[in-house]
């Protein structure tokens, strides 16, 4: 297994949103000095001319591909056309200018929903494209297959050294609170913190509740990726999770009581809840020594912290 260099240059691609951040954070406390950083204002990852411009100019040797259009079911709902053009977009130029300068070793982050709707569960690796996704996020999920068989693609046919580790639900510091951007743990975590400061006695939320989710803090999921890159080089696809779900009812409680809020919570059936359940079977990163450290009550409780300290920031458009 060859070592990493820390001397070598990284970019971190989306290094401003959620995993992003948290992978810099990462990379910074193990010790890599050499990162190169580009704002979205600085870098349109949309652009196949700007990509191959700043890859001519940086010539990152490790790529790590965090950025990505992304959002909660509203949002995959309302704009699927979005999330499927700007999202292959971005990939597709990323991954063709590692190929064309030679990046010693990629990243390409995916997303537990490229799994089908359907699949047994916890969800092996080997359950992709066996059956059809949830619709609700097809247009998402659907970009990131995409992105999966470039990547291997490019390691089959020019020996390149692409991993494409695929983390469940992740949430944590640095997630947007924005309703129309959040995903669920942050847009319930504001939920039922208005609740309470308002002192409204009801808060109902999408859905049945029934559906099962799986929940990773963020800083675990950059731990996961640096385990990774120091210790798998296959094209191989490896799933990255907490190894246990819980129902959005369950979640709702949780929060709900970390919150102080004793109202009723009540639930909007005519809304979906996407698909029923999504539970990662970890048993491959497990035997290669890795687990995450953070516990899910945790977690919600830096959350809470997070909201708190940026909520005078928050602006819904």
């Amino acid at each position: 297994m060859p070592t990493l260099d820390y001397n070598l240059r990284i970019f971190v691609a989306g290094h401003t949103g959620l995993v992003g951040a948290a992978l810099v954070r990462k990379f910074k406390e193990e010790g890599f000095k050499n990162l190169v950083l580009k704002s979205h204002q600085e870098l349109d990852l949309t652009s196949g001319k700007d990509v191959n411009a700043f890859f001519k100019k940086f010539k990152p040797q490790y790529v790590i591909i965090a950025a990505a259009k992304v959002g909660g079911i509203a949002a995959n709902i309302a704009s699927p056309v979005d999330f499927l053009v700007e999202n292959l977009k971005i990939q597709n130029n990323l991954l063709e200018a590692c190929q064309r300068y030679d990046a010693k070793k990629t990243i390409f982050l995916g997303s537990s929903c490229i799994y089908p709707r359907e699949a047994p569960q916890p969800m092996l690796e080997e359950y992709l494209m066996h059956g059809p996704v949830e619709p609700t996020n097809a247009s998402y999920a659907i970009a990131k297959i995409a992105g999966i068989c470039l990547a291997q693609s490019l390691c089959k046919q020019y020996g390149r050294n692409i991993i494409c580790p695929i983390p469940c639900n992740v949430y944590g510091q640095g997630d947007h609170f924005e309703f129309e951007r959040s995903h669920v743990i942050s847009a319930l975590v504001r939920r039922f913190a208005e609740a309470k400061e308002s002192g409204d006695g009801k808060v109902t939320l999408w859905g049945t509740g029934n559906a099962r989710r799986e929940f990773l803090y963020v800083d675990d999921c950059a731990d996961a990726c640096m385990f990774l890159m120091k210790n798998y080089d296959s094209a191989e696809i490896i799933n990255v999770g907490f190894g246990e779900d819980f129902s959005i009812k369950e979640l709702a409680v949780k929060i709900a009581k970390i919150a102080g809020y004793n109202g009723d919570i009540l639930w909007n059936h005519s809304k979906p809840d996407g698909m029923p359940r999504k539970l990662l079977d970890v048993t491959k990163l497990h035997k290669l020594g890795w687990k995450h450290k953070i516990g899910l009550d945790q977690g919600l409780e830096m959350v809470f912290d997070d909201f708190y300290r940026r909520k005078k920031s928050i602006k819904d458009g």
